[in-house]
């Protein structure tokens, strides 16, 4: 690199002598180098490593949100495609409990049918057979759960019985069912109805 020689000091030297046309004058201590001008703000313009991350949280909150977004709107299609099928399934086991029921009483039928074939017969062979046809039609309703209840001298159950008249019998006890007018099916929670009946007044 090749070395320019000192300028003279300005107030040692005397008046400083013209530079020939065409010469390269040396450059100054206090001038600045040639280039673009540097800017000390220049640093502040660029962004920081710390910038990036509000704007990355940001994007991770929303992919979040849309996922959250995504499985509720899944969850509430399952949700609703499960009570479609619950409501199917219960609609067809009730069709086939009916169907069960009927089938069950069909026999029952088919014998009040005889019994009217039979009308002309001896009336006491008609009873009879009306008798059999009831009792077969008790038997069903036992075996689908609910058993008939018609008992006279049982204590008064408000659960099983429905009193629709108080006598006075000195042979009964006070509190006793003396009657039964109209026969009761089921207990508890399976009661098709109570039985009507009458009890014994208490002293």
């Amino acid at each position: 690199m090749p070395s320019y020689p000192q300028e003279p000091d300005r107030a040692a030297s005397g008046p400083i002598e013209p530079v020939p046309e065409g010469a390269v004058r040396p450059p100054r201590g206090d001038v600045p180098p040639p280039g673009p001008p540097s800017r000390p703000e220049a640093a502040h313009d660029a962004p920081g490593p710390d910038a990036a991350a509000p704007a990355a949280a940001e994007d991770e909150y929303t992919t979040a949100l849309r996922e959250l977004e995504d499985r509720w709107r899944r969850a509430l299609a399952d949700l609703d495609n499960l009570r479609k099928r619950h409501a199917r399934e219960l609609e067809r086991e009730r069709a086939v409990e009916r169907s069960r029921t009927a089938a069950a009483f069909l026999p029952v039928l088919d014998n009040l049918e005889l019994a009217l074939t039979h009308a002309g017969a001896d009336p006491g062979a008609v009873v009879e057979g009306v008798r059999a046809v009831r009792d077969q039609a008790v038997n069903v309703l036992d075996l689908l759960g609910y058993p008939r209840h018609a008992e006279t001298g049982v204590p008064f159950d408000p659960a099983r019985h429905e009193v629709v008249g108080v006598v006075q019998d000195p042979e009964a006890q006070p509190g006793t069912v003396v009657e039964v007018l109209r026969p009761g099916y089921g207990e508890g929670e399976r009661q098709l109805r109570p039985a009507a009946v009458t009890v014994a007044k208490r002293e």
